[in-house]
Order: structure tokens, then sequence, then C-alpha cells
């Protein structure tokens, strides 16, 4: 039970290792592109070229959708970045229960964006859990755990591809121990949530401290992608790092697209204009002028 990229390495990792996947459940396909016609969820498009059987409800909440899956008699689900809520009577149905990789170092960010989130909090460390699912959100037992640091340059991007992996090879290694390791309670203290990203967080408020701002970019990067205005123009930003400077907060100090912040400053390495490919800096200001002292907007 998936539905993005993050979880098309688990449905591939179970189907690798031999396991037989009763159905695959996923989103709706999602209307995109010009044409706006409906589009298959990555997962869906990867289940079916497996030739697997591929399902997708637009709720889970309807006895019938919940007797549908019951009669799938699976032993385990395995829910990587589903998005629909389980029923109780869903949670219930597979006979060993349901297991989630999820993307962080739980009781640490549970929720919805838990890979944004840890880099915008600066987190040294996230990792995959993979947890027994109950009604609660995220706040199952855990049976599996991996950490890996986060780099100083890391994007949600990198960091994304970087867990799925791990989410793919721990869930592999869940079920071959599930009759030989108990899950462990998640400690009381240390929780925190990770709330979906709202798209008003994006705009880049060049007052705040550098650390700030940088955490920021990466955070949302590529996704929905941090942004200021240039000449009322919007840019997005997608890659960054400190870096020594000072100046009006939003200043832009060198050809290097070094911006001073309230505190410090960033050199923003990666940038989108508005209709067009992303790039490194370099690239995309070859061409257009964003000359020392331009004062972006987004304060």
């Amino acid at each position: 039970m998936g539905t993005p990229d993050f979880a098309v390495l688990v449905l591939q990792a179970l189907v690798d290792a031999g396991h037989q996947v009763a159905g695959v459940y996923c989103q709706p396909p999602r209307p995109a592109g010009r044409g706006k016609k409906p589009r298959p969820s990555p997962v869906q498009a990867r289940a079916e070229a497996l030739g697997l059987d591929v399902r997708h409800p637009a709720t889970l909440r309807d006895t019938a959708a919940q007797a549908a899956f019951a009669d799938l008699s699976a032993d385990v689900a395995v829910v990587a970045a589903y998005g629909l809520i389980l029923p109780q009577a869903v949670l219930d149905a597979p006979a060993r229960g349901c297991l989630n990789v999820h993307a962080s170092l739980l009781p640490r960010w549970r929720g919805a964006a838990p890979i944004q989130r840890a880099i915008m909090a600066g987190d040294a460390e996230t990792g995959v859990c993979i947890m027994v699912m109950e009604a609660g959100l995220d706040t199952g037992p855990v049976l599996l755990r991996e950490a890996i640091p986060i780099g100083a340059e890391e994007t949600a991007g990198t960091l994304h591809d970087r867990l799925s992996l791990l989410g793919a090879r721990l869930i592999v290694d869940a079920l071959a121990r599930l009759d030989d390791q108990a899950p462990v309670a998640q400690p009381a203290d240390g929780v925190t949530y990770a709330e979906k990203i709202d798209k008003a967080e994006a705009r880049v408020d060049w007052a705040r401290p550098a650390s700030e701002v940088d955490r920021l970019i990466r955070g949302l990067a590529p996704f929905p992608g941090a942004w200021t205005e240039v000449a009322g123009e919007r840019l997005k930003l997608l890659g960054s790092r400190v870096v020594d400077g000072g100046g009006r907060p939003g200043e832009v100090l060198d050809a290097a697209f070094t911006v001073a912040c309230g505190d410090g400053a960033v050199q923003v390495t990666r940038l989108q204009r508005a209709g067009k490919a992303a790039g490194d800096a370099a690239e995309v200001l070859r061409g257009w002028a964003v000359p020392p002292g331009t004062v972006l907007g987004g304060t």
C-alpha cells in the first residue's frame, strides 16, 4: 500500500525477495500535464509493469472496500507513504498486521512530512523505522530502525532517495525476522509531529538567520521549492550552503549568488526560473543579469 516514488523501491524489494504480493493499493490517478489527463501514481505504474493486481479506491472507510481488502487473505500489509487513513477494520484484516515503512527515527517526526521537517529543523540524523501500525498517528511499536546522517548540503530530494533505499532493505529484513523479533514500544519522550508542508512556508524571509534560510531551501527542494522574487519574477531556490557575508537582508552580494540574511549569508547553488528547467546557479544566471546590490523580495 503506497503511492509516490518513495514506495516504488519498497514494492520492488518485496517482489525481488520472492514475496507473493496479493494486491497493490495506491491512490487514484490524478490529473497531470497540460492536458490534465489522469496519470497513474509511480506505484501503480510499477505494479502494472510487474503484472500485479492494482486497486485504487478513493477511500477505505466503506464496508465494500474493507471487505474486498479482507478477501485478499493477506499475511501482512506493507504500507509506505500510501496517503489514506487505514480504518481499524483494515488494520485488523491481515493475519500478521500492517507494517509501515516510516522515514524518521520515531517518535521524532510522526506525520506527513518527516523528511522535510528533519532538514528544516537542523537534525544531524534521521532514518527509517519499520513500525507495527495501530489506530494512532505513527504511534505503533517499532520492529526495526536504522539511522543515517543528514549531509550539510543535503536536500529533501537526495535524502528521500537514500531513505527509500534504506526502507526497501529494512522491510525485507523485518519480514524475514517477523517470527523472531518482538516490536518495541516507542518512548513517551521526544515526540514531534511533521506537519504537512504548507505552501505559505515556502516564501523566503531573508531577515531570518542564514542557518534557517539554508535549511528552508534544502528542506523544500525539489518540492514545493522555496522561492523569492527578482524584479517581480518568482525564482525557486533549490540548493544552498551557509557562507560568510553580510549586508541588507535579501541583498545579492556577488556573482556567485550569495545573499545576505538577517545574520550571515547563504550561497544559492541551484535555481529555477518560472517556466524553465532547474539548473546550477551559474547556468541559470548566464544571460540573466542579477547584479550585486540587487535586493530580493520575500522579506
